[in-house]
């Protein structure tokens, strides 16, 4: 999930903030699955923004599937409870972009086309231009001429 997140932000061109984390796998759907020891990876990560001052922007997002496994410390409840650190529950990547930027993903209409607003509609808009590079470039090769 976080690799997929990755690559979606530099396709969009959009940063992901730094003080969240994500952990997770994604099947071929783009739907977030299960993952073990999320209780451990919580609290490592809670701990590090502890260390260095809860500030109520840090948070973890996890596979909405692990929910009920989490049997967290008192301490990471307590600052849950006070909105001092955050516990994101996804379904999918679209969700979980969207925390990880602060942009919606936005959903493609009949047509198959994004709000003009949306990090899908950004990726897709990279994606055109890439295409059109790769097209460019096959098209200059095919004009060389071959030794």
């Amino acid at each position: 999930m976080a690799e997929l997140c990755i690559l979606l932000s530099a396709l969009a061109n959009t940063p992901i903030k730094q003080s969240l984390a994500i952990t997770g796998s994604v099947n071929q759907f783009g739907q977030a699955q299960a993952i073990g020891a999320v209780n451990e990876k919580i609290e490592g990560f809670f701990d590090i923004c502890a260390s260095r001052g809860l500030t109520g922007e840090q948070g973890v997002l996890i596979p909405a599937a692990n929910i009920k496994h989490l049997m967290l410390r008192w301490d990471i409840v307590a600052a849950a409870e006070a909105g001092l650190f955050n516990i994101y529950a996804v379904e999918n990547v679209d969700q979980a972009i969207g925390l990880l930027t602060g942009i919606p993903a936005g959903e493609a209409d009949t047509n198959g086309h994004y709000p003009s607003d949306s990090l899908n509609n950004k990726i897709s808009v990279r994606l055109a231009e890439l295409t059109e590079l790769r097209d460019s470039f096959i098209t200059l090769q095919a004009k060389k001429p071959r030794k």
